[in-house]
């Protein structure tokens, strides 16, 4: 897929998690527990093909890359669990303090995320620079 391409599905699915964000507000309990069991695993199943694709690509893909896909799938566990223990709670302070870190989770995973985009952009810009390098050495060792 190019790179636009990826862009542009980048750009729709930020979209479809800001209004179905908006839309959460106003959802009933059962149907959110569906929708956040539906979204872990879609996660769950990005992440599975990023894996996939990193082990695919080991030759071609830098072992920094290999090392950040390798801690993202440490992250996600630690962070299900974490849920998961929020979720199992059930005095009225502990939901309190679970809801908060809950807020403040999504709060660091926006920050991440937007953090990932700006090294989306830099890592863009620097494929397309690295493109223009090679074709400016091509043309001068290209017969006249």
């Amino acid at each position: 897929m190019a790179l636009s391409d990826q862009l542009t599905d980048l750009a729709n699915r930020t979209k479809q998690l800001e209004d179905r964000a908006a839309a959460a507000k106003k959802e009933a309990k059962a149907q959110l527990e569906t929708d956040v069991k539906k979204a872990r695993d879609s996660s769950q199943a990005k992440a599975d093909a990023m894996r996939k694709r990193a082990e695919a690509g080991k030759d071609k893909t830098s072992a920094w890359w290999q090392s950040l896909q390798s801690s993202w799938d440490d992250h996600l566990k630690a962070v299900r669990k974490s849920a998961d223990e929020r979720r199992a709670a059930h005095d009225l302070k502990t939901k309190q303090r679970a809801a908060q870190r809950a807020d403040d989770d999504a709060g660091y995973a926006i920050d991440y995320a937007y953090a990932a985009v700006e090294e989306a952009e830099y890592a863009v810009l620097d494929a397309e620079l690295a493109h223009k390098e090679a074709d400016e050495v091509a043309q001068h060792q290209s017969p006249a």
